[in-house]
C-alpha cells in the first residue's frame, strides 16, 4: 500500500557515516545477515569496483528495507561533490531527506548542501548526528551549530546516554529541561491548538507530539535530530520507528493512470537496466507503457526490486515504490512511461548541473580513439554530468564533468569496462592569429617543369587586416592577367591556408585579401597552380603584416558567501582576470568577471579548495582579445618545439 511506503535519501558530507547507517539498518532489520564495512569493501551499497577501491560511494544505491509494518527505500547517495548528480537523482524520487552528519566534526559544507537541496524541494528532514560512540564526539556542539546554521526548526528529539564515558543508548529529549523545551516549542509552532498547551505550561500526549511533528516535516518548520552509532547500533532502532511512523509517504495515488518516472539507468555487461518509481497506478510485468518523450511502446517484461546488487524479481511493484526493468529499447534517465491509455504527459526532468571541469583523454596506445568513444557515449547514459566532445580544432576528445575524481573515476571504467587505458591532460586552448597592417604587392609564384606539361600560376596579392571572422576575398585583375576561371582556385587556396596561421598554426580570422595581379601560361597553368601560388603568397605576406595570437576570453559568474570575497578577487587577478561587477546572490555575493580561458583550466578546483565547496561557477566564451606578449611568446615556443618533435 502506498501509506506504507517511505522514499527516503540518505545524504550528508563524505565520510560522516551515511554508507555505515544504512548498514547497520540492513542488518537490525534482517535484510542482510551481516553488516558491512566501508574499510572491508564488503557494503551492501557500494559494490561497484570503483567504491570498493576507493572506499567511497559514487552512485546512488537502492536498499529498501521493512520496520514496523512499513517498507522504507532508503536511496544512500554520495557526499562528494564530484557526484551531486547521484544525489539529484535520488531526490528525484523520494519525500524525506536523512541528513548524516559526524558527531565529532559536527555539520560540514555536505550537511549545508543536503539542506539547501530539501529545503528547495520543500521535502521533509531529518538529522541524524553519528559516531556518537567515537573520542570527542559532542552532541550538544553538534546540535548548537545546526540551530546555528538552520534555525530554531531543528528540534532534538533523542539524545545520548553514556555510561562510564561509553555510548549505551538514547534516551527522549523530553527527559531534558534544555532538549525537552526546545522540541516543545518547536511543536508548538505546528497548530494553534498545541501553541495554547504550550503557553498553558500543558505536557504534550505521545500522539499529539507525533502529530505536531509530521505537521512540521510538512510544513518544513520542524526538523527532528536523532543521535546514536552506526557501528554499535545504539540509537538505530529509535531512528527507524521515527523513519517509519513519522516521514511523509508518496503522495501519488493507485487510482491514477499508471505512470513511471525513470530516475537512473546503469548499463553492465549484460545491458541496460532503469530504476523508475511509480508514480501513479500498479504496475504488472507485461505490461506495455508509451514513453512520453519518444511516443514510442516499451514492454517491461521483467520487473524487479533492488537491493544493492542484488535483483528479486517481482509480478508488481506499488504506487509510490521504486523498481528496475532491463533491456528496454529507447528510455532513457529522465523520462516518463505512460499507460497508453493515459495522456503521454511527461514528468518534470531532473535539472542537472552544468560540467564544469575539463580534461583532453586520449589511449595510452595508439588506436584506441573509438573504444574511448564508444565507451563514453555508453557511460553518458547512465552519467547524465558530464559531456564529451571530439573537437577538431585542438584535435583533442575532451571530457567535462563535475571535478577531478569525477573525470578519474570515468577513466578508470573505461579501463575496466572496456579495455581501454588513457591519459589525460589539460585541453588545448583554441587561439586565433590575426594581422595588424596592411601589406602589398606579395608575389606568389608556383613553376615547375618535370617533363610535357609544366605547372605555372603567379599572383599578387594584398593583405589587410577585416572587421569579419572569415575570410574577405576580392579580385581587382585586369586585363586579364589571371583568367576568370582560375580565380576561385586563388580564394580555395587561401581559405585552406586560414586553418593554419604562421605564429602558432592557429586558424586566422578578420583578414582581407585582394587579388591585384599575376601572371599565367597558355599550356602550364592550372586551377592546381594558382591555387599553390595562392599559398605561397599567403606564407610570404602574412608574416610581414604583424600577425598577432588572439585568446578567448569568457565571462564568469562566481557565486561565493561574502566571507570568501577577499580570497576569490585575489585569485581572479592572478588569472588576469576583470572584476566586472559584484551583485548579491542566493549564496551571499555573485562576482562577474572577464577572464582568459587559458587561466580557467583548475579553477573548477581550485574554487572548490578556496571556499570548502560552497563557492559555484559558470562560464561562458564571450570574445577573442589579442593576448599579452609573454603569453604570445609562451604560445609560439610551446607550437615550434611541438612542431620540432614530430620532425624527430
Amino acid at each position: 500500500m502506498t501509506g506504507e511506503i517511505k522514499n527516503i535519501s540518505v545524504l550528508g558530507h563524505g565520510g560522516d557515516g551515511k554508507t555505515t547507517l544504512c548498514e547497520n539498518i540492513l542488518f537490525l532489520t534482517k535484510s542482510a545477515d551481516r553488516q558491512g564495512k566501508v574499510a572491508d569493501g564488503n557494503t551492501v551499497s557500494d559494490f561497484d569496483p570503483e567504491e570498493t577501491r576507493r572506499q567511497i560511494s559514487i552512485a546512488a544505491s537502492v536498499l529498501p528495507v521493512e520496520h514496523g509494518g512499513v517498507k522504507l527505500n532508503l536511496l544512500d547517495t554520495p557526499g562528494y561533490f564530484d557526484f551531486i548528480g547521484e544525489q539529484l537523482q535520488a531526490l528525484s524520487v523520494t519525500d524525506t531527506g536523512l541528513i548524516c552528519l559526524s558527531g565529532k566534526s559536527g555539520p560540514g559544507v555536505g550537511t549545508e548542501k543536503a539542506y539547501k537541496m530539501l529545503a528547495e524541494r520543500k521535502m521533509a528532514k531529518f538529522f541524524y548526528i553519528s559516531k556518537m560512540d567515537e573520542e570527542n564526539a559532542d552532541f550538544a556542539a553538534a546540535l548548537a551549530r545546526l540551530r546555528e546554521l538552520f534555525g530554531h526548526s531543528v528540534c532534538p528529539v533523542n539524545m545520548p546516554v553514556f555510561t562510564d564515558g561509553k555510548l549505551t543508548g538514547v534516551a527522549s529529549a523530553a527527559d531534558s529541561p534544555e532538549y525537552g523545551a526546545m522540541l516543545r516549542e518547536a511543536i508548538a509552532e505546528t497548530s494553534e491548538a498545541l501553541m495554547e498547551k504550550f503557553f498553558s505550561d500543558e505536557p504534550f500526549t505521545p500522539d499529539e507530539q507525533n502529530a505536531g511533528i509530521r505537521e512540521g516535516l510538512k510544513s518544513g518548520a520542524l526538523c527532528p535530530v536523532f543521535c546514536g552509532s552506526a557501528v554499535t547500533g545504539v540509537g538505530t532502532k529509535e531512528l527507524l520507528d521515527s523513519l517509519a511512523a513519522l516521514a511523509p509517504s508518496p503522495s501519488a495515488s493507485p487510482s491514477d493512470p499508471l505512470r513511471l518516472f525513470v530516475f537512473k539507468t546503469v548499463s553492465d555487461q549484460f545491458g541496460k537496466f532503469s530504476f523508475f518509481k511509480v508514480c501513479g497506478g500498479t504496475l504488472a510485468s507485461d505490461t506495455q507503457l508509451t514513453n512520453a518523450r519518444t511516443g514510442d511502446t516499451e514492454k517491461l517484461a521483467h520487473i524487479y526490486m533492488v537491493r544493492g546488487k542484488k535483483n528479486t524479481e517481482v509480478k508488481t511493484i506499488a504506487c509510490g515504490d521504486i523498481g528496475a526493468v532491463s533491456k528496454l529499447t529507447d528510455t532513457k534517465t529522465c523520462d516518463t512511461l505512460c499507460a497508453p491509455a493515459a495522456a503521454a504527459e511527461a514528468l518534470p526532468p531532473i535539472a542537472f548541473p552544468k560540467p564544469c571541469y575539463s580534461l583532453a583523454v586520449f589511449p595510452k596506445v595508439k588506436g584506441g580513439e573509438e573504444k574511448i568513444s564508444s565507451g563514453l557515449l555508453r557511460m553518458s547514459e547512465e552519467d547524465m554530468t558530464f559531456t564529451m566532445k571530439n573537437d577538431p580544432e585542438i584535435r583533442q576528445m575532451v571530457v567535462t564533468g563535475q571535478g577531478d575524481i569525477h573525470i578519474d573515476v570515468l577513466c578508470s571504467r573505461l579501463k575496466n569496462r572496456f579495455g581501454v587505458e588513457v591519459d589525460t591532460e589539460a585541453p588545448r586552448v583554441p587561439y586565433r592569429e590575426k594581422i595588424r597592417k596592411k601589406v602589398t604587392g606579395v608575389e606568389g609564384k608556383h613553376k615547375k617543369q618535370t617533363g610535357g606539361h609544366g605547372q605555372f600560376g603567379r599572383v599578387i596579392m594584398e593583405f589587410e587586416p577585416s572587421d569579419s571572422d572569415d575570410l574577405t576575398f576580392e579580385e581587382k585583375i585586369f586585363g586579364g592577367a589571371v583568367p576568370k576561371q582560375y580565380i576561385p582556385a586563388v580564394e580555395k587556396g587561401l581559405r585552406d591556408c586560414i586553418q593554419k596561421g604562421v605564429l602558432a598554426g592557429f586558424p586566422v580570422v578578420c583578414l582581407k585579401a585582394t587579388l591585384v595581379d599575376g601572371s599565367y601560361h597558355d599550356v602550364d597553368s592550372s586551377e592546381m597552380a594558382f591555387k599553390l601560388a595562392a599559398r605561397l603568397a599567403y606564407k610570404a605576406g602574412l608574416p610581414q603584416a604583424s600577425p598577432v595570437l588572439l585568446e578567448p576570453v569568457g565571462t564568469l559568474r562566481v557565486n561565493i558567501p561574502d566571507s570568501h570575497m577577499g580570497d576569490i578577487i585575489g585569485d581572479l587577478n592572478k588569472r588576469r582576470g576583470r572584476v566586472m561587477g559584484m551583485n548579491p546572490g542566493a549564496e551571499g555575493q555573485v562576482v562577474e568577471a572577464e577572464v582568459p580561458m587559458a587561466e580557467m583550466a583548475t579553477y573548477a578546483i581550485d574554487l572548490r579548495s578556496m571556499t570548502s565547496g560552497r563557492g559555484s561557477f559558470d562560464f561562458t566564451f564571450a570574445r577573442y582579445e589579442e593576448a599579452p606578449a609573454p603569453v604570445q611568446q609562451k604560445v609560439i615556443n610551446e607550437y615550434k618545439a611541438a612542431a620540432e618533435e614530430e620532425e624527430d
